[in-house]
């Protein structure tokens, strides 16, 4: 008779803390992802408004005009300060959560090798036991003899 592996539960315990921390990882990467575009596009936006400004500049324009494009520029610069300041954090995060992931991830093979070894044994026990009733039976089919349950 198949004993049944005893830290099962466990292991499917296990088995679903992993999965979390996979779908934990997934959605950290995407929101570093978002953040990093993010990041892309106001220093991309940045650099069009810079050159509008130098286009603009290069025709002359008033000193309020220049000052606009300036406190603009500086409003775009905070933005994009704030926003590397994001991607930074969201990457700490990510790096937190690929290090949640692997702890996890190493918690669940040890288990998992621990069952495999488990099922290694019972396949063998059952070998064993199988051939020891081949063995019984064959004895006793050249003897004339009825193998007796055990």
């Amino acid at each position: 008779m198949t004993q049944p592996f005893s830290l099962q539960p466990l292991l499917n315990i296990m088995q679903e803390r992993t999965d979390e921390a996979t779908r934990k990882l997934g959605q950290l990467l995407a929101a570093e992802q978002n953040e990093k575009s993010r990041l892309q596009m106001l220093e991309q936006y940045r650099a069009e408004y810079a050159a509008r400004m130098n286009d603009a500049t290069s025709q002359g324009v008033t000193r309020m005009v220049l000052r606009n494009y300036q406190e603009f520029l500086a409003r775009i610069d905070d933005a994009i300060s704030a926003q590397r300041q994001a991607v930074q954090s969201s990457e700490n995060n990510t790096r937190a959560g690929q290090e949640a992931w692997k702890t996890q991830n190493k918690q669940l093979k040890a288990l998992d090798t621990l069952s495999q070894r488990h099922d290694i044994r019972q396949r063998y026990r059952e070998g064993k036991q199988e051939q020891k009733l081949q063995d019984e039976f064959s004895t006793h089919k050249y003897s004339g003899k009825e193998p007796q349950d055990t």
